[in-house]
């Protein structure tokens, strides 16, 4: 079984289990106790190239990544340093994520919140909603045509805006096809592990006019950015080399070019 499988199946499983702990129902009467929403999308289209800064204690490629940094002081830091946008890994088997770090991320900063998980249940849609997510990614590798389309349909419902996530050619069509208003282009090929970031150079050229555009994974420089950013990239999600540094908050100043008076998007 390749790693995706085992992504997949870890994540069907979870939800089967806890289901059977919060049924649906319980989910959807709690759905009215949300706080004001804070939209996504439009965090990713103001004038500049929004940083999506993402919290994760480790995945199944770099294995943990770093011990002891704790979730309030990392997104406050990001925040701090001009963050557009949360990114914030919930799978607990292979990231070490928990549905209550949507709750925490929440609670200590004002910025929109994108809950990263694989998403193969409408389940799930509900449990980003009453956690704390405003949104929720999708991976075109994941879900077949109907579901891509159908959770777009939920996630619009519950007012959850949603990231598709894609790889290739084939992949884009499809997301264009289900109606994605936001493409996130993945330079990790997820079935060799290997990152190159050309692959959003390569397929940005098809996506239609008007899609906000999110370039994943590889990005760890404001050079990278300025080039993402002439080609129409409206927003860059990083990860790692955030949870690496010594100091975030420094690290999202410089990638966001804050004294380059690049600005505009961080104002209110």
């Amino acid at each position: 079984m390749g790693i995706l499988e085992q992504l997949i199946s870890a994540a069907s499983q979870g939800v089967k289990v806890r289901s059977q702990q919060v049924p649906l129902a319980d989910l959807q009467a709690r759905l009215g106790q949300r706080d004001h929403d804070r939209p996504f999308q439009e965090a990713l289209t103001r004038p500049g190239m929004s940083l999506i800064c993402e919290y994760k204690r480790k995945s199944p490629s770099a294995g943990e990544i770093a011990p002891g940094v704790e979730l309030p002081e990392q997104v406050k830091a990001y925040e701090a340093g001009g963050a557009a946008a949360l990114s914030v890994l919930t799978d607990e088997t292979h990231f070490d994520g928990r549905l209550e770090d949507l709750g925490a991320a929440r609670a200590v900063c004002g910025l929109p919140i994108l809950r990263k998980d694989f998403v193969v249940d409408e389940y799930q849609l509900y449990e980003a909603a009453v956690g704390g997510a405003d949104a929720v990614l999708l991976i075109a590798a994941v879900l077949d045509d109907d579901r891509l389309r159908d959770f777009q349909l939920k996630a619009t419902e519950l007012d959850l805006d949603c990231l598709v996530e894609i790889h290739d050619e084939e992949e884009l069509d499809r997301a264009v096809e289900s109606g994605a208003e936001v493409i996130g282009i993945n330079n990790r090929n997820l079935d060799t592990g290997v990152v190159d970031i050309q692959t959003t150079y390569e397929l940005i050229t098809d996506v239609p006019t008007g899609t906000t555009v999110v370039s994943e994974s590889g990005i760890s420089n404001r050079e990278e950015l300025i080039e993402l950013e002439r080609v129409g990239v409206d927003a860059a999600l990083i990860g790692e080399s955030l949870m690496r540094s010594d100091n975030p908050e420094e690290m999202v100043r410089t990638l966001a070019g804050m004294s380059d008076n690049t600005t505009e998007h961080f104002l209110p």
